[in-house]
């Protein structure tokens, strides 16, 4: 077996956890003031949290298949 196939699901799990981190850090730009209601502080907060999982997960996702197909393009041309 490939030593790189060995490391991918560490690489997955890194990944995941980068991006929905990234993902968090970035919405806390947005002004939640603007949107959410009043004495709503839970439920903006869980929110925020979805949407972190959602984005970044997606995110990782697409760098995981670029990485994956990018790895695999040489296999095109030699066979």
């Amino acid at each position: 077996m490939n030593s790189v196939f060995a490391h991918n699901p560490m690489l997955a799990i890194i990944s995941h956890i980068f991006f929905i981190g990234l993902t968090f850090y970035a919405l806390q730009s947005i002004m939640p003031e603007k949107i959410i209601k009043k004495n709503h502080v839970f439920q903006a907060q869980l929110l925020f949290i979805l949407l972190s999982f959602a984005i970044g997960s997606t995110v990782s996702n697409f760098f995981l298949d670029i990485s994956y197909w990018s790895g695999r393009i040489p296999s095109l041309f030699y066979r």
